[in-house]
């Protein structure tokens, strides 16, 4: 697919997991939408031999350009800047200027924040990170870490080298420059449009669609089609240059008639289907959640707006604060117990009653990894959606772990509200 490049996280805080990557992903399609496909996603510890290799191994593909995260501070493991320059034939020197402005900024930052810092050290922080490679250019500091773009140097080849900072925040604060900046125009000057369409369907096995896209192989030729399955929901996301395109329509015309009981979004998440459900009707919603503690919630009120349908929730955890907080009659726990249908569909009613909603949504279940008997097992889950025009009620016996089950038990309630409000297949 036309203009590549490759992307390197480096942080041996992200390789070992205690941070996670958030840069390569927002990166990758950052590069879609400029009609430039990622082959490669490498992430490096804060050992300069490690990112050098993954130079090296970047060198010997097809990339124009090679992003690197990270790396920029002013401490010793900080390294990113110099091993680029290096890489690329460029020795880097103290940029007085740019040293200049790092010292204004960080000036302001220590003042604003109230930090006492040690005048040698922060110089000498402020210097090192002033190093820039010769004949790089310089993207002005977000944060107190400039950016560089790094072309090969006269008489190399290879794809130039884009240094972005490591907080994110710094990082999407400098792509607009990086974007714009020569060098970087230059490597991506063949680019051409990426186009990407995602259908969603929820109750369709994976391996079941396996056969669909085999049978039309050769009606598909040009697409590159990804599946993945998610807590139920199914998500196919094609992308294709803009020849394929009648391949594509082919493709959603089969996926349309083969699983029309199952397709549930030709673009829209989930999130933003029940969204705008609650938003074009004007309707309401309360929930009631003893095993997800309060993650409904937390995944309704994620979207901007959302104060005008969700008027409340209550995390009714013990059997005392589902009758004192939700009225759950003392009886249905005492018969069914607190994990039944029943006590989800009181659950449901009390929110509802509680805070006035036109929707209840009740939840009740055993996560684990304790707690399970041989009639409730770990993993039963039951749901309840109130309404006007009556209940409707899920059961469910989930695998996995503790957060795999309150996780899948949310989307299971959100796709109750996608049905309720917009129609589409059953949850």
């Amino acid at each position: 697919m036309g203009t590549r490049a490759g992307i390197v996280v480096t942080g041996t805080e992200v390789l070992t997991g205690r941070v996670a990557d958030r840069n390569g992903p927002w990166l990758a399609e950052q590069f879609r939408l400029l009609g430039v496909d990622v082959g490669h996603v490498v992430v490096v510890g804060d050992r300069p031999e490690d990112l050098r290799a993954a130079l090296s191994f970047f060198a010997g593909t097809d990339v124009a350009l090679v992003v690197t995260s990270g790396g920029l501070g002013p401490t010793a493991d900080d390294l990113t800047a110099e091993v680029v320059g290096d890489f690329q034939g460029r020795p880097s020197e103290v940029d007085v200027e740019l040293e200049r402005r790092i010292a204004a900024v960080v000036e302001r930052l220590t003042a604003r924040r109230g930090w006492r810092t040690d005048p040698d050290a922060a110089a000498a922080g402020i210097r090192k990170q002033a190093r820039v490679p010769r004949g790089a250019t310089v993207l002005e500091p977000v944060g107190t870490a400039p950016g560089l773009v790094v072309p090969p140097a006269e008489g190399r080849s290879g794809p130039t080298v884009l240094v972005l900072p490591g907080p994110p925040a710094e990082l999407q604060g400098m792509w607009a420059a990086a974007v714009a900046a020569g060098p970087t125009r230059a490597a991506l000057a063949g680019a051409e449009e990426l186009r990407q369409e995602t259908i969603r369907l929820w109750g369709t096995l994976e391996a079941q669609l396996a056969v669909t896209l085999r049978r039309h192989e050769t009606e598909l030729a040009g697409l590159e089609i990804t599946t993945c399955l998610r807590d139920g929901e199914l998500e196919i996301v094609t992308r294709f240059p803009p020849a394929a395109q009648p391949a594509y329509d082919r493709l959603a015309a089969v996926i349309g008639e083969e699983y029309a009981a199952t397709v549930f979004s030709t673009g829209p998440t989930l999130d933003e289907l029940v969204a705008h459900g609650f938003a074009s009707s004007g309707l309401t919603v309360a929930t009631a959640e003893s095993c997800t503690g309060g993650l409904l919630a937390a995944r309704l009120t994620e979207r901007p707006g959302s104060s005008a349908w969700v008027l409340g929730g209550v995390v009714a955890y013990a059997n005392a604060a589902k009758e004192q907080l939700l009225d759950v009659p003392a009886a249905v726990l005492g018969e069914h117990g607190a994990v039944s249908p029943e006590v989800a569909a009181a659950l449901a009613e009390g929110a509802r009653d509680r805070f006035g909603a036109d929707l209840g949504v009740g939840i009740t279940g055993v996560a684990g990894p304790g707690g399970g008997t041989p009639e409730k097992p770990v993993g039963t889950v039951h749901l309840c959606l109130a309404r006007d025009e009556g209940r409707e009620l899920r059961s469910l016996r989930l695998a996995g772990s503790r957060g795999a089950v309150r996780e899948r038990s949310v989307t299971m309630a959100m796709h109750l509200l996608r049905r309720a409000l917009l129609g589409g297949p059953p949850a």
